[in-house]
């Protein structure tokens, strides 16, 4: 019985740090669920795996995953020509186009939406509050979008640290 239970429970260890790899490219919460699972897996084995260090810099790196993801829209938007506040709209986009975009089409429509809220939020901000021209309040948004991009990027290479990692750990 011990044996049938270790297989199901590193199974479900296993499944879930697929789906949290998975969540990650979705600008999700993937690193958190991976982190959960590392955990409970140190809990169940009586504390004999991955130590509390080890645990403690995972943690670290979950929350670098997230303030890499959100600051690098705004990162993008300033780095094309958009002013500080185009920095702001494009983070306050990235949140209100994934929240849009969730019902409309869920898990791609968090990630769509997202990359497309950073561009409006950047683009129009620039369009309106200081009167660019179209293209240029564009290729701000265009940063800000790529700048998304790059966050979920970033914050799926903290996954695959949080992996490695564990492994080294274990």
């Amino acid at each position: 019985m011990g044996t049938a239970l270790a297989i199901i429970g590193w199974t479900a260890f296993f499944l879930t740090i697929i789906v949290g790899l998975a969540l990650n490219m979705l600008g999700l919460f993937g690193n958190w669920l991976i982190l959960l699972a590392i955990m409970t897996a140190w809990l169940l084995t009586d504390f004999i795996h991955f130590g509390p260090w080890s645990l403690v810099i995972m943690f670290l790196l979950c929350v670098m995953g997230e303030v890499l993801e959100t600051a690098l829209a705004g990162y993008g938007a300033r780095r094309f020509g958009g002013s500080k506040g185009a920095m702001v709209m494009a983070l306050v986009g990235c949140i209100v186009g994934a929240i849009l975009g969730t019902p409309v089409f869920p898990i791609v429509g968090t990630l769509a939406g997202g990359a497309a809220g950073a561009f409006a939020g950047a683009s129009l901000y620039e369009l309106i509050r200081h009167k660019k021209a179209l293209k240029d309040a564009a290729w701000t948004g265009f940063g800000a979008g790529m700048g998304k991009m790059g966050g979920i990027a970033a914050k799926f290479g903290c996954g695959i640290l949080i992996l490695l990692l564990a492994l080294i750990s274990y």
